[in-house]
């Protein structure tokens, strides 16, 4: 890619839950959004003036009914990435102190996978290298 184009940064923030058996929940990209049915980490963009850490607790919330704490998001790793658009930067969290159970209030698909099992899902590119990154700390 030429150094000298510019593009829009996108700040995306997700979360790699882990339940006390070692899965990572997957939620499933919707018809008409980008990237539409492929398999991501929870999270969603960061809003002017939010913290990454905001932005999940916020996101968990609207999209799986759930509730944490700034201090249960430990941060992990980030995904920087071009797509022809814009270019995706966007940090993990490992969370694994939540409250409520984990449900598709945005009638996206879910489901809880192990680790070794994860490059089984179809994911967008960005968080493709992420899942190495899981398997070695998990």
């Amino acid at each position: 890619m030429d150094q000298d184009v510019t593009m829009p940064i996108l700040l995306v923030a997700a979360v790699a839950l882990v339940d006390p058996d070692g899965r990572v929940l997957l939620a499933q990209r919707p018809p008409g959004k980008h990237l539409a049915g492929l398999w991501e980490f929870p999270g969603g963009k960061v809003h002017q003036g939010e913290t990454p850490e905001a932005a999940l607790i916020r996101e968990l919330r609207e999209e799986l009914g759930v509730e944490t704490d700034a201090k249960c998001l430990a941060p992990f790793t980030f995904a920087s990435h071009s797509y022809p658009d814009f270019h995706l930067l966007m940090p993990l969290y490992v969370c694994r102190v939540w409250q409520g159970i984990a449900r598709p209030c945005e009638g996206q698909k879910l489901a809880w996978v192990r680790v070794g099992q994860l490059a089984d899902y179809a994911m967008p590119p960005a968080d493709i290298p992420l899942v190495a990154m899981l398997r070695d700390l998990l």
